[in-house]
């Protein structure tokens, strides 16, 4: 798919055969009426993907505002539960009953049926623990609970080692944070290598660099604002960026990023501006 033809509708290719939206609502630190809104404004303005978690506490507003919509007056274009990709990831790496369990009860919270894609959120508990929960995600998907697996903030050891595990099914996503101040080259690499697509947190940055000379100049070049142009950087190389927002205009704007392709020599000059930021934690090299 060119890089110029995004739309909110764009799906990208997972191994496993099965596609998934090319951007998602990211609703990390959101509660209550605030997330209801989020969401409703996010598939209003046509996005077709939520990502949410066990930590963020909000997966059951994620699921009654999807579920609202789908019946609403607003979803002209007869969408059905299918037609809405739903994320959520499994708080803690302790024991596989402990995650079959919790896989059931993100389910049942979201009230959606199923889960389109469930990650472990971290690599933390050790490999073992590792290994274990990632059954219980094999097992979720066996059981139609699940559609498509995956993990988020792992690193290439973590990945390798999962690998190199008697698999029933390959993860198929490793979400983590990626953005022109921490584009994770070697993990990104390693994904791309073994056919796992990488979803893009925390792509604006958390705001930190809206204000660097280099996006604010390329920003004015391509008409554009500073997080619709680090939106575009993420798509043009293939990510799936998450942006997060709870202001309709900011969610509106944030998906609109199909009028314009950041140039080769420009998308070079944002991967040099990597620093390592970290804006949030940064489990990826943990054992």
């Amino acid at each position: 798919m060119a890089a110029k033809s995004f739309t909110l509708g764009s799906r990208i290719k997972l191994a496993n055969g099965q596609s998934m939206p090319q951007i998602h609502l990211g609703v990390y630190l959101t509660s209550g009426n605030e997330t209801v809104n989020a969401v409703k404004w996010a598939l209003e303005a046509g996005y077709r993907a939520i990502d949410s978690a066990q930590m963020y506490h909000n997966e059951r507003e994620v699921g009654s505002s999807i579920l609202a919509f789908i019946s609403g007056p607003s979803n002209t274009s007869s969408l059905k539960r299918e037609d809405i990709h739903f994320t959520s990831k499994l708080a803690s790496n302790t024991s596989y009953d402990a995650a079959r369990k919790s896989i059931r009860q993100s389910v049942k919270q979201s009230g959606l049926g199923y889960i389109d894609l469930f990650l472990l959120h971290s690599p933390y508990g050790g490999k073992a623990k590792r290994l274990e929960c990632w059954k219980a995600v094999e097992d979720a998907i066996e059981d139609g609970e699940v559609k498509t697996g995956g993990v988020s903030n792992f690193g290439v050891k973590h990945l390798q080692e999962l690998l190199a595990s008697n698999l029933r099914i390959h993860p198929a996503v490793n979400q983590i944070e990626v953005h022109p101040f921490n584009t994770r080259t070697e993990i990104t690499s390693f994904c791309h290598e073994h056919n796992i697509v990488v979803e893009a947190y925390a792509p604006l940055a958390r705001a930190l660099r809206m204000k660097h000379p280099t996006i604010t100049s390329l920003s004015k070049k391509y008409s554009c604002t500073p997080a619709q142009l680090m939106v575009r950087w993420s798509l043009q190389h293939g990510f799936v960026p998450l942006p997060k927002s709870v202001t309709k205009s900011r969610i509106i704007t944030n998906g609109d990023v199909g009028g314009f392709e950041i140039e080769g020599a420009d998308m070079k000059i944002m991967d040099g501006l990597d620093e390592y930021l970290v804006t949030d934690w940064d489990p990826v090299d943990c054992d």
